[in-house]
């Protein structure tokens, strides 16, 4: 998952938004087939938030939470081990400037 200031993103100019896209293509490229699915999503102002409380649906405009880095992205990853899938993300470009957090898929016991 990609994290990083929506404010700055949209405040950049198209040419430096346009730069930092040609390094997620080339990432995508890097990624030797581990990357299974990405997505850019929409901005957190596009949210809407679902809760159920007592048996009510109550459905809200906006994120989940109000906070200085957004969910802007994200990747799924098919690695060996988690430090291969922390390798792989810090290469991501939102690395340099947000956070990518790392997690493994819950994986249901086969027995």
């Amino acid at each position: 998952m990609i994290y990083g200031d929506e404010a700055s993103w949209e405040a950049a100019s198209e040419e430096a938004r346009n730069t930092v896209m040609t390094q997620y293509r080339a990432f995508g490229e890097s990624a030797d087939g581990r990357i299974l699915e990405g997505a850019e999503l929409a901005p957190t102002r596009a949210a809407t938030t679902v809760r159920v409380r007592n048996g009510k649906t109550i459905v809200t405009d906006g994120p989940y939470a109000e906070t200085k880095e957004q969910l802007g992205g994200f990747y799924v990853f098919e690695v060996e081990s988690l430090d291969e899938g922390a390798e792989l993300a810090a290469g991501i470009p939102g690395a340099a400037h947000g956070a990518v957090e790392v997690r493994a898929a819950h994986e249901e016991d086969s027995e």
